[in-house]
């Protein structure tokens, strides 16, 4: 019960374990158990207000397995067409705030950050031009392993306050230090404005791990030296649990928690390869009404498929890669 100091103030959990999913659920739960009763702009009057804490986890091993968690509200297919989306930008042509579509992608607030006065100068770009700020991330730190100046933002001032979306995710922040046996360890933090706890947090956290890790991968093959993934944090200074599908968590999250024991709560990623894969060669077929991805992610994904999904890929698009 909160004092009456206190009364008002949002709570801080902190999380820390070794896996990503066991983080999460940990959160989740916390949220669920200790956050402030809030009402948002989103909400329905109808919907009892959302549970609001700031959330800090730490994820001490972010690529261990198990990697996956089977109760985040979204298929498997969808969790790798999002970590494409984030990684490598394959829906950064469907920006188009002029037609009421997407104002932005992380991916290219990320790798193509382009100050603007207004959305509908998307198309003619600001003064400055287009920053590949995880280049210049990288080039910072191969520069001075220990630089303390790594880091890239997805916040526009010009643009953002008001918008009906703005970015949740605001900065990622990266540093080396000296490991064991002749190895170097690439931390990352990740500060996120605010984020839905249940419905977006494992998404999230799933992609930009795996960005971690192609960055630790970067940096080994341009310095020469071995560099790994270490520890992720990630801050949320409002994480939350909406009161608008409080019934949907209860049936779903917290009775899984309460029937099925950890190990039976999670996915190694070798066990849902498949799942995984499919969620490629949707990307590839494309869906009917969703504009095609760009010719150079079809023939990068295309060479990441097993032989026996290559066979499911559409003959037109098979021939284009191809071509």
């Amino acid at each position: 019960m909160a004092t009456e100091e206190q009364k008002g103030n949002i709570p801080v959990i902190l999380v820390s374990g070794k896996t990503l999913p066991e983080v999460w659920e940990q959160a989740v739960l916390r949220t669920w158990q200790e956050g402030a009763e809030a009402r948002t702009q989103y909400d329905p009057e109808s919907a009892p207000p959302s549970r609001d804490a700031t959330a800090i986890m730490v994820i001490e091993s972010p690529m261990a397995e198990p990697r996956l968690h089977r109760s985040f509200p979204a298929g498997l297919e969808e969790l790798e067409i999002y970590r494409q989306e984030v990684i490598y930008g394959v829906h950064d042509s469907w920006i188009n705030p002029l037609d009421k579509k997407w104002s932005y992608t992380y991916h290219q607030r990320l790798f193509d950050y382009d100050v603007i006065e207004d959305f509908a100068d998307s198309d003619k770009g600001g003064p400055f031009g287009p920053i590949n700020q995880m280049q210049r991330l990288v080039d910072e730190l191969l520069a001075c392993f220990h630089t303390r100046r790594a880091q890239a933002i997805t916040w526009m001032p010009t643009v953002d306050p008001g918008h009906e979306d703005p970015p949740c995710l605001q900065r990622i922040w990266a540093r080396i230090l000296p490991g064991s046996n002749d190895k170097y360890v690439l931390s990352m933090n990740t500060h996120w404005r605010s984020r839905d706890a249940y419905k977006a947090a494992f998404m999230n956290l799933y992609a930009i791990t795996d960005l971690q890790r192609i960055i630790a991968e970067e940096l080994s093959e341009k310095s020469g030296k071995k560099v790994i993934p270490g520890r992720h944090v990630d801050i949320s200074d409002s994480f939350h649990i909406y009161g608008s599908y409080f019934e949907e968590f209860q049936s779903s999250f917290l009775a899984l928690i309460e029937k099925r024991g950890f190990d039976q709560r999670v996915w190694r990623t070798e066990d849902v390869e498949e799942s995984l894969c499919a969620g490629k060669l949707q990307l590839l077929n494309g869906k009917p009404g969703e504009p095609e991805i760009a010719i150079e992610h079809k023939k990068r994904i295309y060479a990441e498929l097993p032989p026996h999904f290559r066979e499911r890929v559409r003959e037109e698009v098979r021939r284009q890669i191809l071509s």
